[in-house]
């Protein structure tokens, strides 16, 4: 596997897989949701509860078009899930935990323990009304991941404050898209966000996009965030703050728009963090991206420093990543294994 900048990611690797990915994918099994009643199940937890507990082979799970107000746990017992939808018409899993209901990351949508996770062409949603500064417990998650070897093709994560808790393990984003207000990116993940938009939501007198929760120097979890655009309106937003000891977010390629504070990042009035955080940037562009006014402690990377947070093998990606599903694919596989 290649560096990101110049080598896309292959459709055809299979000899470098651990052997569990490998024997996983070569027995697939579909089952299908569908709203109007047409499919196996009407509710994807329905669906997910059908999966035996152990379960070993690939499961992909299409879910038909339309609007599913579900609060759904892919628990860990259960790997090699994937959740499949109609990339021209997505389905949307919505619901309005919060933390005053559940705690902040059980607040979730979907959540994701089990190993080996794929999202598709889905849509999550936390519908939990805008945090105020009023109300206690107004966080509201919508998405946490906690598993290892997750990947996002094509999906899209809406919600306000904390909308994505990547909160350990390692995951890839690609082409995805991510909006919210404070912190809606958050935990100790070791993640790779490709050409994946991180959208402001205006409103709020500062924002924050991520909060990475590394707690010492000797962790190895970061964000690495390569070819993505930083949107929005408001010239407010930091690209990330000091939350936990060491947290570790770069930024490489990526298109940042004036909705970027000229500082870039924060280090939440606790000065001392300035020399154990790893905040970097690398070659991106955009008017968000002068780096004349950034704080001190922000690390401008050389080319070496860069090579580890812009190759694949930042989340040891030969061993497990595969291209994204295709409708024809799962069509295939639904008819050999009815």
């Amino acid at each position: 596997m290649g560096f990101i900048h110049c080598i896309p990611l292959s459709s055809q690797r299979t000899g470098s897989l651990d052997s569990n990915v490998a024997e996983a994918e070569n027995a697939v099994y579909v089952i299908n949701v569908s709203k109007d009643g047409t499919a196996e199940f009407t509710m994807i937890k329905d669906a997910l509860d059908s999966v035996d507990n152990g379960n070993s082979n690939r499961v992909v799970i299409n879910i038909g078009p339309g609007e599913y107000e579900e609060k759904i746990t892919v628990e860990r017992y259960k790997s090699y899930i994937t959740f499949y939808g109609d990339p021209n018409d997505k389905p949307v899993i919505t619901y309005g935990g919060t933390a005053a209901d559940y705690g902040t990351v059980d607040s979730a949508t979907l959540i994701v323990e089990a190993d080996y996770f794929v999202g598709a062409n889905i849509i999550v949603e936390n519908s939990a009304p805008r945090p105020d500064g009023k109300r206690k417990g107004a966080q509201a998650v919508a998405i946490r991941i906690s598993g290892d070897l997750a990947t996002f093709y094509n999906c899209e994560f809406i919600g306000f404050q904390d909308t994505v808790c990547d909160d350990k393990g390692r995951h890839f984003f690609k082409d995805c898209y991510i909006e919210g207000t404070v912190d809606f990116v958050f935990g100790e993940g070791r993640s790779l966000y490709l050409n994946t938009e991180l959208h402001v939501i205006p409103g709020d007198p500062v924002a924050v996009i991520v909060a990475h929760a590394r707690k010492n120097q000797d962790g190895e979890g970061g964000y690495s965030f390569v070819h993505c655009k930083v949107a929005g309106r408001g010239a407010n937003a930091y690209l990330a703050r000091a939350w936990m000891e060491a947290g570790r977010v770069v930024y490489s390629y990526c298109q940042l728009d004036d909705v970027v504070n000229p500082e870039g990042w924060s280090d939440n009035f606790k000065s001392h963090l300035q020399k154990t955080v790893y905040f970097g940037e690398y070659n991106n562009d955009g008017p968000g991206a002068d780096t004349s006014k950034r704080v001190s402690y922000a690390k401008q990377l050389s080319d070496d420093e860069a090579q580890d947070f812009i190759s694949l093998e930042y989340i040891d990606a030969a061993k497990w990543l595969l291209p994204p599903p295709s409708a024809d694919n799962v069509q295939f596989v639904s008819i050999i294994n009815r």
